[in-house]
């Protein structure tokens, strides 16, 4: 990686003016100058600056509406800055809004060579690479046919295959892997690869957060128009997710504990001072898990109880801390009570982890119908736990918890709760699990002897 620099920005601003009713824009027109002002301005971006070494991979993270698309028509020369400076050294090939220069009219070879010619391609650097375009977006013979007739996946694929042959210098993606099919997914990541290995700069804007982690070298974070943290992807979208299920009233707070000090605010700490051994601890074992108090379920559902309530369901680490945000490979403890109103025999305790879509990943019940408690008396309390190693990949889990009993002839729910409690698994770069549950797996690679050779 070099280190010439290939984009600098000096304390940049963007501010939009923002009228209270339409007229008012006339009014502005015919009486310029700030003594009679027609607008508000909204700050899109605020005294933000970085420098970016030629060959570096960088993810910017955020909320919405935080100004991350800004930034990036800003750094590509589609917006103009209200304040400081940004230089750009290089060509630039940016994937902001996908076919917005395309003709309806025109077929989908007249839009290549006319988008190409706009992203700086001359007329023989078209014809030299037109055939790859193609093949890239294949969409077959819809290549002669009007693209109104197209549909929005063969737009999207021609829009991308045109701009990733620029053969660019400097790569800006905004969230447009986010279109098109699985496969063509995989055929776009594989082509930045490529672009990534030729040696260019490469701003990728995304929601995703393995994505960044996967693909970046760095992460930069924006809140409110401001550059909040700069640093360690792994770390900066861990700032970025507690920015985004903080509850409001704390928002202001956490981005400046971040700002001050992102290990800090990682941590939960409340000082610097306080996050000095913090700091000491991340750089060697990497993030802590601990508690989100913004991350309660909206949707729990609870069955009619028959003679026990369960209570207090939660995550915990092994010592016994709250948490609700967890780094994949380590301990915790899922515990709740039981309480008994009536006496009840046969009794087993269960657990379930579900995903956002209501797959379950994973459960366990306290023992088989045989091995059950023979009796618990009225008024008795049960403390269940349910110690394991987490082994789920990066996302957002529901936790159930259930007790049960015979009654009659068969066993039944004395209570059950769906969507009890929620906690979140932190991206793990080092993963090499590839599905939604780990197996614990230690692969082996080695060259192999044809059969017949002497070693």
């Amino acid at each position: 990686m070099s280190s010439e620099v290939a984009i600098r920005a000096t304390h940049l601003g963007k501010a939009f003016p923002v009228y209270a009713r339409p007229h008012h824009r006339l009014l502005q027109m015919l009486s310029p100058g700030p003594a009679n002002r027609w607008y508000r301005e909204f700050h899109a971006l605020r005294d933000v600056s970085f420098e970016i070494p030629r060959g570096q991979t960088v993810g910017i993270v955020g909320r919405n509406g935080s100004g991350k698309s800004t930034l990036l028509q800003v750094l590509c020369g589609t917006l103009s800055g209200s304040a400081g400076e940004v230089e750009v050294h290089g060509r630039v090939a940016a994937l902001l809004e996908l076919g917005a220069g395309f003709s309806p009219e025109f077929t989908g070879r007249e839009n290549v060579y006319l988008n190409a010619t706009v992203l700086g391609l001359s007329r023989r650097e078209v014809d030299e690479r037109f055939d790859s375009i193609a093949a890239f977006a294949d969409i077959g013979e819809f290549i002669e046919q009007p693209v109104k007739t197209y549909s929005s996946g063969m737009y999207v694929r021609l829009a991308f295959a045109v701009a990733i042959h620029v053969e660019p210098d400097i790569l800006v993606v905004d969230e447009a892997l986010a279109v098109g099919d699985e496969a063509f997914q995989r055929k776009c990541f594989a082509r930045i690869e490529q672009i990534r290995q030729a040696g260019a700069t490469v701003l990728f804007v995304s929601h995703s957060a393995g994505t960044v982690i996967e693909l970046c070298d760095r992460a930069l974070l924006l809140d409110g128009g401001e550059l909040v943290a700069d640093g360690a992807p792994k770390q900066v979208i861990g700032l970025y997710q507690k920015l985004l299920y903080a509850p409001a009233g704390r928002l202001a707070e956490l981005r400046e504990q971040a700002r001050a000090n992102p290990v800090a605010a990682l941590a939960g700490q409340e000082s610097a001072r306080d996050a000095a051994p913090a700091a000491e601890a991340a750089a060697d074992a990497g993030p802590e898990p601990w508690f989100d108090e913004s991350l309660r379920p909206a949707s729990t559902l609870a069955y009619a109880a028959q003679g026990a309530s369960i209570e207090d369901p939660h995550l915990t680490t092994p010592d016994g801390r709250r948490v609700n945000v967890l780094v994949a490979g380590r301990e915790y403890v899922y515990r709740y009570q039981v309480r008994f109103e009536q006496a009840a025999a046969g009794v087993r305790c269960g657990m379930m982890m579900r995903t956002v879509t209501g797959i379950e990943a994973c459960g366990a019940v306290t023992s088989t119908p045989e091995q059950a408690l023979p009796v618990v008396e009225a008024g008795a309390r049960l403390a269940v736990a349910f110690r394991f190693r987490c082994l789920l990949a990066a996302g957002v889990y529901f936790l159930n918890a259930g007790v049960l009993a015979r009654l009659g002839e068969g066993e039944a729910y004395l209570d059950r709760r769906i969507d009890v409690a929620m906690f979140r698994v932190l991206p793990d770069a080092g993963r090499l699990d590839t599905g939604l549950v780990g197996m614990d797996v230690v692969p082996a690679l080695a060259r192999a002897l044809d059969e017949g050779v002497a070693s």
